[in-house]
């Protein structure tokens, strides 16, 4: 029986194949495995996103994202999420923003939460205080492992990537690669620091979000060190960031967060291309260390690891990701989740709490 789905992103990012965001990134492509499923998929997210399905779209507030803008967001979203719950008959409502708690609706409907980000980041009380009708879902076992006693977590559903879209090329060229969001905590002067170190040329592609502190970590730590050798791309999606991640002799991923996932690592193994990253949150078991790439303490042994990638089969890294990271896989596991969670006996019993 086809169902209804509600995704809600998160109330300050576009959801479209091309976004730096995880969370954007999942949310699309399960739309598209959703209208590809013969379900039906509403996306709310702010005005200029892409989906398949149908678009609610947000407008949000431009320029600088400060206090006031994100309050303003969250408004928007709690409005927008209650009228399309009076509009449609919506079966499940899946929420894939850190802020999820501030529009969570009041009224009784299955709820899944996936938490994209550490979850020492997320409002205590959005984790704690959860009604019957939520469900909260890890994206990895590292992540459900970080998790207080007295945080109910109720399934894990792992990342994955569409396999299709990526494939090993039969040459590397001289270049490494770095791609997210510009920001502290995914350390990519680190990777700057490794490829100067390397002697490498060093491609970083991604977005700048108009955070005060990700504009002021750009404009101080990355941009003086741009040069011919050390170039910022931008975002990238589709046909160029395959080629990019299928060229580039490695992935670099120096983040000092807690990963929870790594898209772009899948994505880099499934173009045959290893992973050379620090040990943080779910890259540890996303990177098998000397198999698909390289597990790395410093800037310094990130360099080193760079002259080593050689020694990594591009054959190696597509198989492990046909084996782990399929968004075939992970939409299979979502689609259970919401069946689960919306069923009549399901619903009957969250009525009666």
């Amino acid at each position: 029986m086809p169902l209804t789905v509600l995704s809600v992103s998160y109330s300050l990012a576009h959801v479209s194949r091309r976004t730096a965001g995880g969370a954007e990134q999942v949310l699309a492509t399960l739309d598209e495995a959703l209208v590809r499923a013969g379900h039906r998929s509403l996306v709310l997210a702010p005005a200029g996103s892409r989906c398949h399905g149908l678009l609610i779209p947000a407008q949000i507030p431009t320029g600088i994202l400060d206090d006031m803008a994100k309050l303003e967001a969250r408004r928007v979203f709690k409005k927008l999420v209650d009228r399309a719950l009076d509009d449609y008959a919506i079966d499940t409502v899946h929420m894939h923003g850190l802020d999820f708690y501030d529009y969570l609706p009041h009224r009784q409907i299955p709820i899944v939460v996936s938490l994209h980000l550490p979850l020492s980041w997320y409002l205590p009380k959005g984790l704690r205080q959860v009604r019957s009708d939520v469900t909260l879902a890890c994206v990895s076992e590292s992540q459900a492992r970080t998790a207080p006693a007295d945080v109910r977590i109720d399934a894990v559903v792992p990342n994955g990537v569409d396999l299709a879209r990526f494939h090993p090329r039969g040459r590397k060229s001289n270049y490494v690669f770095a791609m997210g969001r510009i920001c502290p905590e995914k350390g990519l002067h680190l990777a700057i620091d490794a490829a100067e170190q390397a002697s490498v040329g060093l491609i970083i592609a991604g977005s700048v979000f108009d955070y005060p502190e990700h504009r002021d970590y750009f404009d101080a730590m990355i941009r003086p060190r741009l040069n011919n050798s050390i170039r910022f791309v931008g975002l990238v999606g589709g046909t160029r960031k395959a080629n990019l991640l299928a060229g580039a002799r490695c992935l670099l991923v120096p983040s000092l967060a807690p990963e929870t996932s790594s898209l772009v690592a899948m994505e880099a193994m499934a173009a045959g291309t290893p992973v050379v990253a620090f040990p943080s949150g779910a890259l540890s078991e996303i990177v098998t260390h000397q198999r698909t790439g390289f597990l790395v303490n410093s800037a310094e042994e990130m360099a080193e690891a760079i002259t080593e990638v050689n020694s990594i089969l591009p054959t190696t890294c597509r198989r492990e990701a046909e084996q782990r990271f399929s968004s075939t896989r992970m939409f299979s596991q979502y689609l259970d989740l919401y069946r689960s969670v919306s069923t009549s006996e399901t619903m009957a019993q969250l009525q009666a709490v």
